[in-house]
């Protein structure tokens, strides 16, 4: 069973910098494509950004673009998801997610992903 555990989230001032880490069980993460999701109050889970499994490319929203950064350590079988200038709009739950791979395809679609974690609060004061 594979699992996935969000860490790093917490409250954070208007311009301030977080980074989540998704540790991701089992063996081959280097078959997994891996995302980030978040979802506020009332609103549907949406795209954050996206890796391959070699982590050679990579895709983001609109509304992080040049803000927030994917990347990967597959020796440590983790994704991380650096924020830097957050606003309050960024104020969700991120959620991480891993796609079954075995091309350098990125994936941006909710329904794309096989495994989720648990979800971790990142709220953002202003």
């Amino acid at each position: 069973q594979v699992q996935l555990v969000e860490s790093g989230g917490g409250l954070v001032q208007a311009g301030g910098s977080l980074r989540l880490s998704c540790a991701v069980s089992g063996r081959s993460f280097g078959n997994y494509a891996m995302g980030w999701f978040r979802q506020a109050p009332g609103k549907e889970r949406e795209f954050v950004a996206a890796i391959n499994r070699i982590g050679g490319s990579t895709d983001y929203a609109d509304s992080v673009k040049g803000r927030f950064t994917i990347s990967r350590d597959n020796a440590k079988n983790t994704a991380y998801l650096q924020m830097i200038s957050l606003k309050s709009e960024d104020t969700a739950v991120y959620y991480c997610a891993a796609k079954i791979s075995f091309g350098v395809r990125i994936y941006a679609q909710t329904n794309s992903y096989d495994y989720w974690g648990q979800g971790t609060q990142v709220t953002v004061s202003s």
